[in-house]
């Protein structure tokens, strides 16, 4: 009886966390992906449950309230700890600051990794680990590798598109793991975004954008100057913002986050809005300092990206008050050089 009880209890248990998907890490980025995902998923399977997990407790439950208001009948369970949250759902997504949070998550003794030991085979099996946290390559590597030597399945997918794009559902998720992880994650992360590019193997994600992010970090800084310096021999900024970007200069940094007020006739950048609800400067600075690291160990040259992550680094020495501003927020250190010369 006492084997008969526990194999039902096991059955119960699997399918309860068949049905169920956590999300940890709830800022400004996990909250509106989370937000998303449950949202539409909810709309498509109303007894679908989830599981929400922060650092901050209060962050997952105001992120329930929030959602519960909206969505009555939903059934969404807190967990203090990744452990319990692996225990509770199938599927897991993670979205954190940076490796120390992820290695934290995953290795540490109330982590992911832990309470895979705990796991049947057949629940590893179905177990599914979506991290879109921007990190170290290396360090994503090896806890890919230990997910899935533990018998899981995993992949990175960070995202490019920002706060705006998380709220808008309109992220691109850049992704790497195995063919058959990928066609796991594909369903769900098209419920948070509008693009979801294979991009390889374990850390092939990653990889992507770094470099992508490498080359937004120093248009950013470069659209500045030339802003700045178009606007000292007395060009209209508006006319200077039009010619850049119906020109070879066009890029994102300027066509969509532009660093001069008002310069876009038919969109409202960070800085209209006192550079708030953007890229924070402290994450450019972090991904900038990643990719110079990983530039280091593959002897991969990198003037423009390291004279870049020196820039940011310099202005946040100088105005600490634009770390959790948008990064185009470095013109006003520009401005502030341009007076002290």
């Amino acid at each position: 009886m006492r084997h008969t009880a526990r194999v039902f209890q096991s059955l119960e248990r699997q399918a309860m966390r068949a049905k169920s998907t956590a999300f940890i890490g709830l800022g400004r980025m996990g909250s509106e992906m989370a937000f998303n995902f449950f949202s539409k998923t909810f709309a498509e399977s109303p007894d679908t449950r989830f599981v929400v997990c922060d650092a901050l407790p209060t962050s997952a439950i105001t992120f329930r309230q929030n959602f519960m208001a909206q969505f009555p009948g939903a059934h969404i369970d807190i967990v203090l700890t990744p452990k319990e949250a692996v225990h509770a759902s199938q599927t897991v997504l993670t979205m954190l600051p940076s490796s120390p949070q992820v290695q934290t998550v995953y290795s540490e003794a109330n982590g992911v990794i832990p309470a895979l030991q705990s796991l049947s085979a057949a629940e590893l099996a179905r177990s599914l680990f979506i991290d879109s946290t921007t990190l170290d390559v290396g360090i994503a590597r090896g806890v890919a590798a230990e997910v899935t030597s533990a018998g899981a399945q995993m992949v990175d997918a960070p995202v490019s598109g920002g706060v705006t794009g998380a709220k808008a559902g309109t992220l691109a998720f850049l992704v790497g793991g195995t063919e058959g992880a990928f066609a796991l994650s594909q369903p769900i992360l098209t419920h948070m975004g509008g693009r979801i590019i294979h991009c390889g193997p374990s850390g092939a994600g990653l990889g992507a954008k770094i470099c992508n992010n490498l080359v937004l970090g120093v248009q950013q800084i470069v659209v500045g100057e030339a802003m700045l310096l178009g606007q000292k021999l007395g060009l209209d900024s508006r006319i200077l913002a039009g010619v850049i970007n119906s020109s070879t200069g066009g890029c994102w940094a300027s066509s969509v986050n532009n660093p001069v007020p008002y310069s876009l006739a038919d969109k409202s950048p960070p800085c209209e809005r006192n550079y708030e609800g953007g890229f924070a400067t402290a994450l450019m600075l972090k991904d900038m300092l990643l990719a110079t690291d990983v530039a280091a160990s593959t002897d991969s040259p990198l003037p423009l990206g390291k004279s870049a992550q020196n820039f940011y680094a310099e202005t946040l020495r100088h105005r600490p008050d634009l770390a959790q501003k948008d990064f185009s927020s470095v013109y006003e250190r520009l401005e502030q050089m341009g007076r002290e010369d």
